[in-house]
């Protein structure tokens, strides 16, 4: 067995979960005053930065109503339930998502990649045009029960009252 590999199985066997976020189209741009997260790493804000992020915006940002916000959790709730993964909770708001999720073999990547697409195409079903979503996201794995608890509590208090616990979605 490869060195790598024998990493990657440890690793994977020790995931229990993981929050992911990501943001809608120009909503939290690099150089944002709020900090921003590039390649894993919380970076401080940068006005020149995020001036010319604003300038290379190819559409106004994106805003979710209530009601595409419905749309969005619907779907993801749907993209789950075919890649036969737990969602535990999830937020959608107007400007960002954040699903907290037991491990599958998923790639990542490819899970966000899914869960992205699907929201995009049910909200283009509802005549949304352009962009919908930032490139990237941001991951947070759980390795144990109380980090993955917490993650749960921090989702669940982004929208009291709208927060989903989909509960047996998928596997």
């Amino acid at each position: 067995m490869k060195r790598g590999a024998k990493y990657k199985e440890v690793f994977v066997a020790k995931t229990l979960g993981y929050m992911i976020t990501w943001t809608t189209y120009g909503t939290w741009l690099q150089g944002d005053e709020r900090g921003y997260v590039k390649n894993g790493r919380i970076l401080p804000g940068d006005e020149t930065l995020k001036q010319t992020n604003q300038q290379l915006q190819v559409q106004d940002k994106v805003v979710l109503s209530k009601a595409q916000q419905q749309v969005v959790r619907q779907a993801i709730i749907k993209e789950a339930q075919s890649q036969n993964q737990r969602v535990l909770v999830m937020s959608v708001n107007a400007t960002h998502v954040h699903i907290v999720a037991e491990y599958n073999s998923q790639p990542i990547n490819n899970v966000v990649a899914y869960y992205k697409k699907a929201a995009r195409l049910a909200l283009k079903d509802t005549g949304h045009e352009g962009k919908t979503w930032t490139k990237g996201y941001d991951k947070r794995f759980c390795f144990d029960q109380e980090t993955l608890q917490r993650r749960v509590k921090y989702v669940r208090n982004q929208n009291p009252g709208e927060t989903e616990t989909p509960g047996e979605t998928g596997g």
